[in-house]
């Protein structure tokens, strides 16, 4: 099917949508949650044949990761749906109301934007949440995951349109874009039928799309996350933020890729960071200072203080001081997530307002910058961008305004 007659469905499907009670989106919610897990044999299945051929093909493990489904996985795609119909509908939300002098009363209210595209890597999960906010912001959905996913996308949209269906709700609300380059291409040449399109995957992916998208974007980013372990840091507490920002799931976009260690502490800190790291498998590459303190750590090159590892790597640097510490992030960060670990009021004051990230985080790991984490739901992306939305983006984000003006018969002079 050509994506303007899917986005022309998709279009008309939302403006039922659009007027769609909160009872009614919340009920669609839960029968779609009903709908996967009962066909949660035939999408594990289907996702284990995925992961098969990504690694015949030689797919690395951490996207091999982000690909695979377990069962306790996908509970967790059911419960999102599920948690998204216990929260507040933005949609029709008064966010300021006032008088204007002639007497003509303004609101501005919260509206869905329409229809809305995805295209993203892997993770089927983001199928899931990705509908499912869609929904409950009043928003159908056009979906284009990866190749790599599309068996188990077939079954997943499949299950969560018998579900809306189920509920008396369009099943054109959400729906599946297959097929090749061509295909990204023109969905992303959708102008007028198409009103946002996000991009969720790695630096080249999102890159593609904000450079060839006409229709407008909302651009994620990558997650080169810094922790700076200042000299004042309690040092049990760095050790296990480290640990569960770089070892709790290494292979998504707020994992932990580089440590920086205040100079002062560095030759207590680093051996004994070095052997909790090494015993959970991580390789440690680091400058010329760090690798001076532990041998262990093996040399960094300038690349690798750019990317993300998105594996059990960590990239390392000893700095002087404060200074150092944000001017080397504010020379490699992607604006996603940046931590400090300090007990100096002034050093925290400092970093929470030089660091120019989306979500700055003091004494906690970096695994917070998750819209779930925040109370949002299911999360349908981590903008990096500064306009219209920041930050992990839950139904709020995925609304935008109108005002409302009534009056009794004012006229302009």
């Amino acid at each position: 099917m050509q994506i303007s007659d899917l986005a022309e469905r998709a279009k008309t499907a939302s403006r039922v949508l659009s007027t769609a009670t909160r009872d009614r989106k919340d009920a669609a919610l839960r029968a779609m949650a009903d709908a996967l897990l009962a066909a949660g044999d035939d999408v594990l299945a289907a996702n284990a044949s995925d992961v098969e051929a990504a690694r015949a093909a030689g797919t690395g493990e951490a996207l091999v990761d982000r690909l695979t489904l377990t069962p306790d996985r996908l509970a967790e795609m059911a419960q999102g749906l599920r948690d998204l119909a216990l929260l507040p509908d933005p949609v029709g939300e008064t966010i300021h109301g006032w008088n204007l002098p002639n007497g003509v009363h303004v609101d501005q209210v919260r509206v869905p934007f329409g229809v809305i595209g995805m295209i993203y890597e892997a993770r089927p999960n983001v199928t899931a949440d990705a509908a499912g906010i869609c929904l409950k912001s009043g928003n159908a959905s056009l979906l284009r995951g990866s190749s790599s996913c599309l068996r188990t996308n077939r079954v997943v949209v499949e299950a969560l349109r018998q579900g809306l269906e189920s509920s008396g709700l369009p099943a054109d609300c959400i729906n599946l874009v297959e097929g090749g380059h061509e295909v990204t291409d023109e969905l992303m040449r959708a102008r007028g039928l198409v009103d946002l399109l996000i991009p969720r995957g790695g630096a080249g992916l999102i890159r593609a799309v904000v450079e060839g998208a006409t229709v407008p974007v909302i651009e994620t980013g990558t997650g080169n996350c810094h922790l700076f372990v200042d000299a004042s840091a309690d040092r049990a507490m760095a050790m296990s933020i480290m640990l569960n920002a770089k070892t709790q799931r290494p292979s998504v976009c707020n994992a932990l890729e580089t440590l920086l260690v205040h100079r002062a502490i560095a030759a207590e800190f680093l051996p004994a960071a070095l052997d909790a790291l090494t015993a959970a498998g991580v390789t440690v590459h680091g400058d010329e200072a760090s690798r001076a303190i532990d041998d262990r750590i093996v040399p960094a090159t300038e690349h690798e203080y750019e990317a993300e590892y998105l594996s059990l790597d960590l990239a390392c640097a000893v700095v002087d001081d404060i200074d150092a510490a944000l001017t080397h992030i504010r020379r490699y960060s992607t604006g996603h997530s940046e931590t400090i670990v300090t007990a100096d009021a002034a050093n925290q004051r400092r970093f929470t307002a030089e660091v120019d990230a989306a979500v700055v985080l003091v004494n906690a790991s970096s695994r917070f910058t998750d819209g779930g984490q925040f109370g949002f739901g299911a999360e349908i992306g981590i903008s990096t961008q500064k306009l219209h939305a920041r930050g992990p983006m839950g139904l709020t984000e995925m609304t935008t305004t109108k005002y409302l003006l009534s009056g009794d018969g004012q006229t302009r002079a």
